[in-house]
């Protein structure tokens, strides 16, 4: 079976094309003169840092830039997605937006957004998209989501107790186990390594690391994977943390990651999945750990990399966008050069272009290299399809996930269930 790391198979090329606008683009990503004109972007808010001033600046140079006047509206996330399906039903979209990863393809599938593979292309940008945002960001074969910030998930580990016990950094499935065994002796009183029943971004890159699927495009059908022979070899693996090696706790069988977070930071867990943004937190909340904890890339099954979910954003088009020309000179100036990295460095998650990472990939921080070489090198997408969402609106994989870690079901009963409940959902519009 093919490994489904950052790409899924391509499928028909729309033949959408983005519609002639009346600016006075060059054709080939150069400046827009849109003097006179508004561009109106919503911008989401609830978990990251207020960003008025920020967005001041880019109006500021973006109107001297191209003339035109931005005016942006902040939304709450809680909120936002309703808000999108009411404008969209009542034709009253912003330009821009920025659209969450599992969103984007939602609002392609229902012909909100405009294309922008040819803009992309036409900037020299096609080759530097961070993969894993670009298959988020890509719907029938076109690209309808501008990779903008991400966040990724790898293992975060506490270093003094590692280094307390004479133990590397896992490079390895079995070197996790034999890291926990020793951890599970010297400290009986810590949780090895927390396996949470309801965190389903904490079991994908089992599967993926496996090589097994998610769920798959098998002509005009969606086919789970989840209950092939590597998924649930993954699978296995994982909850084998929990009810083989007894590395977990059994009231984790109903966490979140919110729990793993908590009690990492009361000192009780030694290792985790955890996501890019949750160090800072970390320290924040225990300042104790400062200096005690460090990240590495969720470890391959034998060697190399498990890709990991990457959670973030886009910077989508609309098609009500009377000046699509200037609605992408707008993206464009947020996801490339100055404004892309200040807005990296002010919220703590990652660029969307490679070439933006290379300061995070070098540098010597046990808290940022790692989670810069999952996103490039193993980072991945759930399947892109609308229909997603309603598969994570049911919990199917946490459900899986809740009855194994009980003892409930065994996994390959669970797999079946949940790639039962996945089929039917995917293929039903």
């Amino acid at each position: 079976m093919k490994k489904r790391y950052l790409s899924i198979a391509a499928l028909a090329i729309a033949a959408l094309g983005l519609t002639a606008c009346s600016s006075g683009t060059s054709g080939d990503g150069g400046t827009v003169d849109a003097k006179g004109q508004k561009l109106t972007v919503w911008i989401m808010q609830g978990t990251n840092p207020d960003s008025s001033g920020f967005f001041k600046e880019v109006g500021d140079a973006f109107k001297k830039e191209t003339g035109a006047t931005l005016k942006v509206e902040f939304v709450q996330w809680a909120d936002a997605h309703d808000r999108f399906v009411t404008s969209i039903a009542g034709n009253t979209t912003p330009d821009v937006a920025e659209t969450g990863t599992t969103w984007t393809a939602e609002f392609a599938d229902a012909g909100a957004l405009a294309p922008i593979t040819d803009d992309v292309k036409k900037a020299g940008l096609e080759d530097d998209l961070v993969k894993g945002l670009k298959e988020s960001g890509t719907y029938d074969g076109d690209l309808y989501g501008m990779p903008w910030y991400a966040g990724v998930r790898s293992l975060v580990y506490r270093s003094d107790v590692f280094d307390e016990l004479g133990l590397k950094a896992p490079t390895s499935w079995d070197d996790i186990v034999a890291a926990g065994e020793k951890i599970k002796a010297a400290k009986p009183d810590m949780i090895p390594f927390a396996v949470p029943g309801n965190a389903e971004f904490g079991v994908y890159p089992w599967v993926w690391g496996a090589g097994g699927d998610v769920a798959k495009l098998e002509g005009k059908k969606w086919v789970s994977g989840m209950d092939s022979a590597k998924s649930r070899e993954g699978i296995q693996f994982y909850t084998d943390l929990a009810t083989k090696y007894g590395f977990s706790t059994s009231g984790a069988t109903t966490w979140k990651e919110t729990d793993v977070l908590d009690n990492f930071n009361q000192g009780k867990v030694a290792m985790a999945i955890q996501g890019s943004w949750t160090p800072a937190t970390i320290v924040q909340k225990a300042p104790d750990l400062k200096g005690k904890i460090a990240a590495t890339p969720i470890p391959g099954q034998d060697s190399g990399i498990s890709p990991s979910v990457l959670g973030g954003s886009h910077l989508s088009i609309f098609n009500t966008a009377k000046n699509k020309d200037l609605a992408w000179q707008f993206v464009k100036m947020m996801t490339t050069g100055k404004f892309a990295s200040e807005w990296g460095s002010q919220t703590g998650y990652f660029p969307g272009l490679n070439s933006l990472l290379k300061p995070a990939q070098s540098s010597d921080d046990p808290l940022v290299k790692p989670f810069a070489t999952q996103m490039v090198e193993g980072g991945a997408s759930v399947p892109v399809t609308p229909q997603f969402g309603a598969v994570q609106a049911k919990q199917t994989t946490n459900a899986m996930m809740q009855s194994i870690l009980s003892g409930q079901k065994s996994v390959e009963q669970a797999t079946s269930d949940a790639a039962k409940e996945m089929n039917t959902i995917l293929n039903t519009k």
